[in-house]
Order: C-alpha cells, then structure tokens, then sequence
C-alpha cells in the first residue's frame, strides 16, 4: 500500500510538471523507476501506458480551455505515431545510451534557448512551418525509446523556434495522447514482463489523472514569460542530471 501511495504521489507531481510546462513527465517518472531497478524497455511500458490516461485528461483539458492549434496537432500526429512505434521497437531490441546522452545534449542547448527567448520576450503566435513533420517524427521515438522525451524535444523546440507557450503545450499534450497509445501498445506485445509491474502503472494513473486539469488551467493563468523560464530551467537541470547519471 505504501509504495502505490508512493508511485501515486509521483505521478501526481510529475504530471503536473507535464501539464503545465508540456513535458518531463516520462522523464521525471522513468528516471523514478529506472533508478529503482526496473528495466529500461519494462520502465517504458509502464509510464507510457500510464500516460495513455494521463495525456487523455490533459488534451481534454486543454482541448476544452483553447489550448489546442488543429494544423499542429495533425502535423504531429502524422509523424510521431509511427516515431513512436519505431522507437518502441528499437528499445526492445537494442541499448540506447549513446542516443540518451545525444538528446540530452540537444534538450540542453534548446533550455538555453527557451531561457534567453524568456527573458527577451521574443516569442509570439507565429504558423507552424512544415519542419512540424520531422520534429514529431524524433520526438516519438525518442520518447519511446527513452521512456520520455516527447514533449522535452517536440515542446522545447517550438518554444526555442518563437513559439506562444500556451498554443504550443495545449497541442502538444493533446498528440502526446495518440503517440502513447501507438508506443504502449508496440512495448506491451514485445515486452513479456509488463504484466509484473501493473501497480506501478495503477498508481502513477490515479496521481496523473487528478493533476491533469489542475495543470491546464494554471497554464491559462501563468503569464508566458514564467512559462518559458521555467520550461528552459526545468529542460536543462532535467537533462544535464540525465547526462549526469549516463556518464557516471
């Protein structure tokens, strides 16, 4: 009882990380787990079939405050889902330390970005270039292959590129969703061992799903010059910790 308090607890926190800042959940969470000794591809499976309702509530959430950019949302969709699926698939195939450790250099350089974009205010509503395809395609696999690291690459680089934080965590919450469910389901059927560990993803489901719209609507109360400071802060402690921990 008192770990699925525990993992409760930790997806509660993480998705409110998620939700307001558009990312880090599976980065926070899979951190959690690997470090307490759960597999790497087995890690994955459980927080990505967490978030599968997690990221529901959030889209839902958002879909319904108006944080939501339709073309966005189709663009990434179109690219991530079968990123994801890839990405699955390599994770239970292959190791991907050196990958890990070329993301969390790239997420370092895109805080930095964020940070100073932050304080110089230069973001605004701008259209979402075709460049939408490629950046959805990454950042689905190497969320799945990473067990996070959707909304670190996809958020973090359209904040870096000028985009508004609200329109651009609102949408890509909401895809977050369907490229879940496309890596959960590719790591459920490859990974034999996902059903050893159902209450890791119970309790990380129940803490996330009572975050989720906690977090929206803070996002549309959060002046956007306090989101992208804290999004760039969070991207490069988050990461160079990873970094840290993959070079020890």
């Amino acid at each position: 009882m008192e770990q699925l308090l525990l993992y409760i607890v930790l997806g509660f926190c993480a998705e409110m990380i998620d939700g307001t800042a558009g990312m880090a959940y599976g980065v926070s969470s899979n951190t959690f787990l690997r470090s307490a000794g759960v597999p790497s591809a087995v890690s994955s499976a459980c927080v990505h079939a967490s978030e599968m309702f997690t990221t529901l509530a959030s889209g839902i959430s958002h879909w319904r405050m108006d944080n939501v950019d339709k073309n966005l949302l189709k663009m990434l969709l179109v690219a991530g889902i079968p990123g994801g699926i890839l990405g699955a698939w390599v994770l239970a195939s292959f190791e991907s330390a050196l990958l890990d450790g070329i993301i969390d250099v790239y997420l370092i350089i895109m805080g930095i970005v964020i940070v100073y974009k932050g304080l110089r205010m230069t973001h605004a509503e701008r259209d979402f270039g075709a460049y939408a395809y490629p950046l959805g395609f990454v950042g689905g696999f190497s969320d799945a292959l990473g067990g996070g690291g959707w909304g670190p690459v996809v958020t973090s680089t359209l904040l870096a590129s000028g985009h508004a934080p609200r329109k651009t965590i609102g949408t890509v919450n909401t895809a977050e969703f369907f490229v879940t469910v496309a890596e959960t389901t590719t790591l459920v059927v490859l990974v034999s061992s996902f059903a050893q560990y159902l209450w890791v993803v119970l309790g990380l489901i129940v803490g996330g799903v009572i975050a989720a719209p906690i977090a929206a609507k803070v996002t549309t109360k959060v002046s956007p010059q306090a989101i992208m400071l804290f999004v760039g802060i969070l991207v490069i402690l988050l990461n160079a910790w990873k970094l840290a921990m993959l070079l020890a």
